[in-house]
C-alpha cells in the first residue's frame, strides 16, 4: 500500500509540473509580448501613370517598414518614416506640401498609393497629381523614389 501511495503522489507531482510549465517553442515565445509576428508599420508604396491606380501602369514600387527600425527598398527609409511619424500617419499631410516648384499645367496624371499597416492599423491611400512635376514637388520624401 505504501508503494501505491508514493506512486500516486509522484504521478500527481509530475502532472502538476507539466500543467504549470510554460509552453515551449514558437507559440510560447509569441505570447510573451516582447515580439510580434507582424511589423506594426509596414507599407507598399507605388507610383502609377494614370488617374486610377487599378487601371494605370505601375512605374515604381517600394516597401517601407518603420518598426522596429526603418528599412525596406525605399531609397531613404529613415527620412520617410520620420516624415510619416511627424504627420501621425496621415498621408494627405505628406502629399499636400508645396515646395514652390514651377510646374506646367499639362494633364499627365500620376497616382501614388500606400497600402499596408501603419501603427497596427490597416491603411489604404491613393492620391492623383496632375503630372510628375507636381507629384515630385509636393509629395515629400515618402513618395520620392
Amino acid at each position: 500500500m505504501r508503494y501505491i501511495a508514493r506512486g500516486l503522489a509522484l504521478a500527481a507531482t509530475t502532472t502538476l509540473a507539466l500543467v504549470a510549465a510554460p509552453a515551449v517553442g514558437s507559440a510560447g515565445a509569441a505570447q510573451n509580448g516582447t515580439e510580434s509576428l507582424y511589423a506594426p508599420s509596414s507599407l507598399v508604396l507605388t507610383v502609377t501613370a494614370g488617374d486610377d491606380a487599378a487601371t494605370g501602369t505601375v512605374l515604381r514600387a517600394v516597401t517601407l517598414d518603420c518598426a522596429p527600425t526603418a528599412t525596406g527598398t525605399h531609397p531613404d527609409p529613415a527620412t520617410a518614416c520620420a516624415e510619416l511619424r511627424a504627420a501621425d500617419g496621415r498621408f494627405e499631410a505628406v502629399t499636400t506640401r508645396d515646395s514652390g516648384a514651377m510646374c506646367t499645367k499639362q494633364w499627365e496624371p500620376v497616382t501614388v498609393t500606400a497600402d499596408g499597416v501603419w501603427n497596427g492599423k490597416r491603411v489604404s491611400y491613393s492620391h492623383t497629381f496632375g503630372n510628375a512635376c507636381v507629384q515630385s514637388s509636393t509629395s515629400g520624401t515618402v513618395f520620392a523614389f
